[in-house]
């Protein structure tokens, strides 16, 4: 379950962008500084791919889930074609 809810967690984000110090941000608001530095691994997008990490997150998943279903058609083929 997730502490925060996730248009806090972009606030923050959005203010460290905004020149605030994440040590700042983390006194203000109660938060470790390692927790701010995931938060913007997390939203700010990677400068060598412009994805954010939620966004790998999702493409690792759906990949994840067409490998499976590629697994699924290929023994489905297998048995398909010894039938004939």
């Amino acid at each position: 379950m997730n502490r925060y809810e996730e248009n806090f967690k972009q606030m923050i984000v959005e203010l460290n962008q905004t020149e605030r110090s994440v040590r700042g941000l983390a006194k203000e608001y109660g938060l470790s500084e390692a927790t701010i530095y995931k938060w913007k691994n997390l939203y700010l997008p990677n400068q060598s791919t412009g994805l954010t990490g939620k966004e790998v997150a999702e493409l690792k998943k759906e990949n994840a889930r067409l490998k499976g279903e590629l697994e699924i058609l290929k023994k489905a083929a297998a048995m398909f074609s010894r039938k004939t």
